[in-house]
């Protein structure tokens, strides 16, 4: 891997993302190499995390690193300082920059100044990390990825797009039903048609939740409303309220058929209740594979001359 930064799942190809597969399921029931012995990884947050905090600490644990966080009153990104400056400075001190936040111009701007790998830990374009997890988890499941049909309903936010990226890399046909005006960007959307080309895998847009289900391999799922939309809540709670997840739409899908959401999740909205718990559900899969397939994007970025390959 010749990528020195993770802000889009488009900074890998589809050899690449199988790469990280491998390594990911490898590391997940062995020791992971240590390398990150003598580095030291920064955590810029600005907004909460449960799961990509902690996977993340305990993934540089893992390797072999130290883990610096640094929660949004301590830097204050573009507010007490530019984050020009704060990149720079940053680049001074420390080995690598995982940053979760809320404009997808600031990761570029760390990346562009801070002199060392940046990896994108959520943005409002991407969530880069949480995707490849997921390609990990559908992996795991259904034992290949060329073929299966994804389908994903609600936002086209920026799971939504990560993931759009992610399954075209991969052969994986993704189908997205979406509310008129709620759809994914239209620059994600041609590069995905790109790599769907490539990988012989089709896209499909609806706003019919049914279609998107019948016969799907993946149904695919996440909150109505993100950080940062609360104003919007009730609107949105309006807008989605045919896209929800439940035991009527699974009938329309695979007997196969696997249940995914990243969370957190808002039980009784996007998904019904008890579904994250139902047998076809792979949800607290995913949340684990965060850890594993982190662990495997660390060490490409920062393996020496291929020694921990």
């Amino acid at each position: 891997m010749k990528v020195k930064n993770i802000i889009s799942v488009a900074d890998l190809n589809s050899t690449e993302i199988k790469g990280l597969i491998d390594k990911a399921v490898k590391w997940k029931h062995e020791v992971a190499p240590q390398t990150l012995s003598q580095k030291v990884i920064a955590l810029i947050f600005e907004k909460p995390s449960l799961r990509t905090r902690t996977s993340f600490e305990i993934a540089i644990h893992q390797l072999g690193g130290y883990c610096l966080y640094l929660s949004p009153d301590e830097v204050g990104l573009g507010k007490r300082e530019p984050v020009a400056d704060i990149a720079q400075v940053l680049g001074r001190y420390v080995n690598g920059i995982i940053a979760r936040t809320f404009s997808h111009r600031t990761l570029e701007t760390l990346a562009q100044w801070s002199g060392v790998p940046v990896i994108n830990a959520l943005s409002d374009v991407e969530h880069p990390c949480q995707a490849l997890a997921d390609i990990l988890t559908i992996y795991e499941h259904k034992n290949k990825l060329h073929g299966l049909n994804l389908a994903y309903l609600g936002d086209g936010n920026n799971v939504a797009h990560s993931l759009l990226l992610a399954a075209t890399l991969t052969g994986i046909n993704f189908r997205i039903a979406s509310p008129k005006g709620y759809e994914v960007q239209p620059e994600i959307l041609q590069a995905a048609k790109a790599y769907a080309a490539d990988a012989d895998s089709q896209i499909m847009l609806t706003e019919d939740p049914k279609l998107a289900a019948t016969e799907a391999d993946i149904i695919y799922t996440d909150v109505w409303t993100s950080m940062g939309q609360e104003t919007e809540r009730e609107q949105r709670i309006s807008v989605f309220s045919s896209y929800q997840v439940n035991n009527n739409l699974l009938k329309l899908a695979d007997n196969n058929v696997i249940i995914m959401h990243p969370l957190p999740a808002h039980h009784g909205e996007e998904i019904e209740e008890g579904l994250l718990n139902h047998p076809n559900s792979v949800v607290f899969d995913q949340a684990e594979n965060r850890l594993h397939m982190q662990k495997a994007i660390l060490v490409e970025i920062f393996h020496d001359s291929g020694r921990d390959k």
